[in-house]
């Protein structure tokens, strides 16, 4: 068996913020005031994450920590054998908290571009947006996500309790579909299938986020499967948050077997305690998974992604490398 760390990656669902190191917290919370609990809690449900992830949040309130948040996932994503990531960032809610609308998001692309360049990272950002919070700061992620276009971010996108709909965004995601951003929904993970149907036909979604209850509904998965539209499959995420049982039980492996484009991410690792290459082991282990198979996970994942043309190309070529 070939080694999983060494396997080129695209990783394209991981929330910058859930990828803080555990000493970098514990540095900037005590910086700023902030009590960082020794232990992560146990999640009984997508609410209490929520309000974890909150906590995390609350820690960054300088340029300094976004910077180095930025540059410390860069420098993390290369060792973990990733040579392109498409990362998430809350930009609008920061920039409001803090009273500062274009400081957060300005102090990571600084620390992206920085982290890159020491360390050969290829990236871009998408800007995400609670399905739970106010239509209005969902403006203020598109007026973001249209001026720094220029800078690395190309896409937005609905996240957070599924319970919530996506068509009160509607009209938002008609502005920046036709202002030429990308839209990428969380969808089918604590919902159903029409959570799905939903982020396709109102939200426009490209890619699904999860989407790990499709399954449920045939007719959507020869729709999505016919469409080729790419599913981004983070199962340490959906047991840590109790969404799945356990990795064995995961319906990664029926996914594949339906014919559905599968790519592999970890969303939120310094929560799950996970790495990329770690989810390949996980489902190396799980699912009986050979080298072959976990390529083509890889091979997915760089397919489905926006990365350049040329970039994609050297990344199947590194991957053939690897299985050679």
């Amino acid at each position: 068996m070939r080694d999983l760390s060494l396997l080129p990656k695209a990783h394209l669902h991981v929330h910058l913020e859930s990828t803080i190191r555990p000493d970098t917290l514990r540095d900037i919370g005590e910086a700023n005031g902030i009590a960082v609990p020794a232990e992560q809690p146990v999640f009984d449900g997508f609410r209490a994450f929520g309000d974890y992830n909150g906590l995390l949040r609350s820690c960054l309130r300088k340029p300094e920590d976004f910077e180095r948040v930025a540059r410390e996932f860069c420098e993390d994503q290369v060792a973990d054998g990733v040579r392109y990531a498409e990362v998430t960032f809350t930009a609008a809610a920061h920039g409001e908290r803090l009273g500062e609308p274009d400081m957060p998001l300005a102090s990571v692309l600084k620390g992206l571009s920085a982290g890159a360049a020491e360390h050969g990272l290829h990236w871009r950002v998408i800007l995400d947006h609670s399905r739970r919070r106010p239509v209005e700061r969902a403006r203020l992620t598109l007026d973001l996500a249209r001026r720094y276009t220029r800078d690395g971010v190309f896409a937005i996108g609905l996240a957070g309790e599924e319970k919530y709909p996506l068509a009160p965004f509607a009209g938002i995601c008609d502005e920046a579909e036709e202002a030429g951003l990308r839209l990428i929904h969380h969808a089918g993970e604590d919902a159903g299938p029409p959570s799905i149907r939903e982020a396709l036909e109102i939200g426009h979604s490209e890619r699904i986020g999860h989407g790990i209850r499709i399954l449920e509904d045939v007719a959507l998965v020869a729709e999505v499967r016919e469409r080729g539209i790419a599913l981004e499959v983070c199962p340490s995420s959906n047991v840590t948050l109790g969404l799945v049982p356990s990795f064995e039980e995961h319906p990664l492996p029926r996914l594949v077997d339906a014919g559905l484009v599968v790519t592999l991410s970890t969303d939120v690792p310094s929560i799950t305690g996970t790495t990329v290459t770690d989810e390949f082991l996980r489902t190396r282990e799980a699912f009986a998974y050979d080298d072959l198979a976990l390529a083509n996970l890889a091979r997915a994942s760089v397919d489905a992604s926006y990365a350049p043309a040329d970039l994609k190309r050297s990344i199947h070529a590194e991957i053939d490398a690897w299985l050679a």
